[in-house]
């Protein structure tokens, strides 16, 4: 059986994890992932310009896995690609993406 916490809803081992979002390691990670790519990189895939303000954890993102948050890959995107793409491809959706025309890819 796996227990939640009341409070949030999220498994023991989920709210472990979280934890290391807090930690210096992960501060100065996410400042150099920002500093190096400062654009959200989907929004680049549609020729758009925004800053990047999140880094994400790429590839269905680490799961739990310790080993996998700390070593990406990662990829810097703006709050509203963050929210709405990373959610989906979390949770295994499938995610359409388009070209600055409009069109399917």
């Amino acid at each position: 059986m796996i227990r939640k916490h009341s409070h949030s809803g999220r498994t023991a081992e989920a709210t472990e994890y979280r934890r290391l979002y807090s930690t210096a390691r992960w501060r100065q990670l996410r400042l150099a992932k920002l500093s190096q790519d400062p654009l959200c990189e989907w929004c680049l895939e549609r020729e758009v310009i925004e800053p990047a303000t999140e880094v994400h954890h790429a590839d269905g993102g680490h799961k739990g896995d310790v080993t996998k948050f700390w070593s990406g890959p990662f990829i810097s995107t703006c709050k509203p690609c963050h929210a709405s793409r990373g959610q989906r491809e979390d949770n295994g959706q499938q995610v359409i993406r388009f070209s600055a025309y409009g069109w399917p890819i």
